[in-house]
């Protein structure tokens, strides 16, 4: 049977750096759903669509052909009519747009498909926002990291990045399909006064003593 750990929080609640630590500590293969929103949105942008016409991303979507890109080396992809976008992941002009797309149901119903399929034949650490509570409810392996809105500014800053932190949270919890939410059986930590290397390590220990209780 394979193990999907699903990590969930808010942007800059540091979950996208404790997966990938997590993963090679276990080890697995991490995949970051975020990425994969923020390819489609680039292509979207890409292709001149406004990321508010909901309509007109649907349409492009639907003509679209979707799949994951695992290489032997390196981090899962997603490749779109057969190639994989190049593009700045932490484009501001990205961010503002990504939580637009993201609301559009066509975009997460595909989004939703490919993880699952990705984590049915694999252990895998897979972070995102709806990881838990939409993507793979029935694992028993959730996580939720989370971080007072004034550290994650801070780490915001400190990439050089210039969304608002308080409007990416109004649109992630709000959205009618798969919003931002803690799923109820979920290990909720607070990653505000920790290291990476002590977030991972906690995560890392209940995954242990969850083991040790199945056996």
């Amino acid at each position: 049977m394979t193990m999907v750990i699903a990590i969930d929080g808010p942007a800059a609640s540091g979950k996208s750096t404790v997966a990938r630590k997590l993963a090679e500590k276990l080890p697995c293969t991490c995949l970051n759903s975020g990425i994969l929103y923020r390819a489609l949105t680039w292509q979207i942008l890409h292709s001149g669509i406004d990321p508010a016409d909901q309509e007109a991303i649907t349409f492009a979507v639907s003509r679209m052909q979707l799949e994951l890109s695992v290489p032997p080396i390196g981090s899962p992809a997603l490749q779109i009519d057969h190639h994989v976008p190049e593009f700045e992941s932490h484009d501001n002009e990205m961010n503002a747009a990504v939580s637009k797309v993201a609301t559009v149901p066509a975009v997460r119903s595909c989004i939703t498909s490919l993880l699952r399929g990705f984590g049915k034949d694999r252990d895998v650490v897979m972070e995102g926002r709806d990881i838990g509570t939409a993507v793979f409810p029935d694992t028993p392996y959730k996580f939720y990291l989370d971080a007072s809105p004034e550290i994650r500014r801070q780490r915001r800053a400190a990439q050089g990045l210039e969304d608002s932190i308080e409007n990416r949270d109004r649109l992630d919890s709000t959205r009618s399909i798969a919003p931002l939410s803690i799923a109820s059986d979920a290990h909720v930590i607070d990653t505000s006064n920790l290291t990476i290397d002590g977030v991972v390590d906690a995560i890392f220990e209940i995954l242990t003593h969850a083991s040790r209780d199945q056996q």
